[in-house]
C-alpha cells in the first residue's frame, strides 16, 4: 500500500509542477491552484506513504521518478531540447532510485 501512496504522491507533484509552468509566475488562477492543491496532495501522500517505507527511499523514489518525469514532460511536451547530458543525469537518477532500493531498507 505505501508503494500505491507513493505513486500517488508522485502523480500530484508532477501535475503541480507541469501546472507551475501555466500559472506563468502565478498570475493565472486556475494553474495557480492546480499547483497548491497538486503540492498539497502530494505532501499528504508522501506523509502516508513514510508510515511503511523508509524515509530514505520514499524520498528518494519521489523526488527522482517526479525529477525524470518533469524532465521528460519538457523534452516530449514543451520543447526542450534533449541532449546527451541531460539523457545522462536523467538515466543518473533513475540509477540512483534503483541503487537505493536495491540496497534495502532498514
Amino acid at each position: 500500500m505505501g508503494y500505491l501512496l507513493l505513486a500517488g504522491a508522485i502523480a500530484a507533484e508532477v501535475a503541480a509542477t507541469t501546472a507551475m509552468k501555466y500559472s506563468e509566475g502565478f498570475s493565472r488562477l486556475l494553474p495557480s491552484l492546480v499547483t497548491a492543491l497538486g503540492y498539497l496532495v502530494s505532501f499528504a501522500l508522501l506523509a502516508q506513504t513514510l508510515k511503511t517505507v523508509s524515509m530514505g527511499t520514499a524520498y528518494a523514489i519521489w523526488a527522482g521518478v517526479g525529477t525524470a518525469v518533469i524532465a521528460g514532460i519538457g523534452i516530449l511536451l514543451m520543447g526542450e531540447g534533449m541532449t546527451a547530458t541531460k539523457a545522462a543525469g536523467i538515466a543518473l537518477i533513475i540509477v540512483g532510485v534503483v541503487v537505493l532500493n536495491l540496497g534495502g531498507a532498514h
